[in-house]
């Protein structure tokens, strides 16, 4: 007989649990071997642990959004739904509209790509999607790209569903090193390994906030393509240097041997899911294709807003004004950083983006130091979410975007004591 303290289960909630696991067990050999690659983000998890009340989250890379025109572009989105709904809310053009491609093509040309054809440009919902384009495109289970390490966890994510081996190439304070990644890709196919393209995100990585060097972006294109490997590149940033002079793409000048990777959700709202591909011409069409599987057509709606956004607003301007507040948010950090960081810990210091990346002595795992921290009131991402590799980290990622200066103190003066205690 039940003790008076067990909680009583209502008969029907056992029925159902018993019902769901019968059909689990039903229906557990139909997934594909693929589906054992797909994971939730170490990265979302903490999301949610972020939005308790009284933690500081330096977690979460968001832009800060309370500086965009709202009430301009509700206006917009009023008259488009009212004026041309009949359009904006019906289905588009698989490829995205005519007017944004070309818009996109004026965005890409502030930082230097000037050469790039509409007719090869591919609007995606969200760069992320442009990602597991390039997988579906170009990778069969078992093949590799090649990565930074650390690198962006949603690429990791992607490859692992796609069953695609990632394998990471030296960095050091200016970016991939080259004459590792010639070495990396001779040791890989010395073993018969198929190597696809290399995924790079050249300035201000997530989660280092490292930008490679400008001696090294040819050099590195140089190689692939002797190697016949493609780059496949990630830019959601590069807009965003402190001092408004963007490096050059690696893209620029090399129009058949990278796809670039670019995203509105950065420099306008991420809530738009809006990004985009600029894909080689002789591969436009299977990426296109692959693209319209999936989405049929990006959100018309969205992409008329975007179009309406950048020919009727200073987005110029405005992209100024992101660039003033994450560098007084990044300062801000780095001064935190060198006013409570014990000895023995370092960081780095970005010229753009949105993170800070710190490394602890090599036999601290920070993975548990989370825990510790959340009690300690702040949340961050630990290192190991951003590696191919399943060993533990001694990294940690810190966000500065979205938090005021006051409140990025504040966190790092919580942290600090939980790192102390670890080293």
């Amino acid at each position: 007989m039940a003790s008076p303290d067990t909680p009583l289960v209502p008969a029907d909630d056992v029925e159902v649990a018993l019902e769901r696991a019968v059909a689990a067990r039903r229906h557990a050999h139909l997934f594909a071997e693929r589906a054992a690659g797909i994971k939730q983000s170490a990265v979302r998890d903490v999301f949610d642990i972020s939005m308790r009340p009284g933690l500081v989250s330096l977690a979460g890379g968001n832009p800060f959004l309370q500086s965009l025109p709202l009430e301009k572009l509700g206006a917009l989105a009023y008259q488009l739904i009212t004026e041309q709904g009949l359009v904006a809310l019906q289905y588009g053009a698989g490829q995205g509209t005519p007017e944004l491609r070309r818009q996109i093509c004026e965005v890409m040309a502030e930082e230097g790509i000037t050469d790039a054809d509409p007719a090869n440009v591919i609007v995606t919902v969200g760069s992320q999607s442009a990602q597991d384009i390039a997988c579906k495109v170009f990778c069969n289970p078992g093949d590799v790209v090649l990565c930074e390490d650390p690198t962006y966890v949603g690429a990791l994510n992607t490859f692992e569903a796609y069953q695609v081996r990632a394998e990471p190439v030296a960095t050091d304070e200016d970016g991939l090193v080259p004459e590792a990644l010639e070495r990396r890709i001779a040791e890989l196919r010395a073993a018969g390994a198929n190597v696809k393209f290399l995924y790079t995100i050249p300035s201000f990585n997530n989660p280092s906030g490292i930008t490679m060097a400008a001696g090294r972006r040819q050099r590195i294109v140089e190689i692939c393509r002797t190697a016949d490997v493609l780059v496949l590149e990630d830019n959601p940033y590069g807009l965003l240097r402190f001092d408004g002079r963007p490096m050059r793409p690696l893209r620029a000048g090399n129009p058949d041997d990278v796809i670039y990777l670019g995203s509105f959700s950065k420099i306008l709202a991420p809530g738009l899911r809006l990004g985009w591909a600029l894909v080689p011409a002789h591969l436009q069409r299977r990426f296109y294709l692959a693209s319209e599987s999936v989405t049929l057509c990006p959100p018309t709606l969205n992409q008329m807003l975007v179009s309406g956004y950048l020919a009727g607003h200073d987005w110029r301007g405005q992209i100024a004004t992101y660039r003033g507040l994450y560098a007084e948010r990044c300062a801000a950090m780095l001064a935190a950083l060198d006013e409570f960081m014990p000895a023995g810990i370092s960081w780095t210091r970005p010229d753009g983006g949105f993170f800070v990346w710190v490394s602890l002595p090599g036999h601290v795992d920070t993975y548990p130091l989370l825990h510790r921290a959340i009690d300690a009131g702040v949340v961050f991402i630990p290192g190991a979410a951003f590696s191919p590799s399943d060993r533990p980290s001694s990294k940690l990622r810190l966000a500065f975007s979205a938090v005021s200066a006051d409140s990025i103190r504040e966190g790092v003066r919580r942290l600090a004591p939980v790192l102390q205690a670890a080293i």
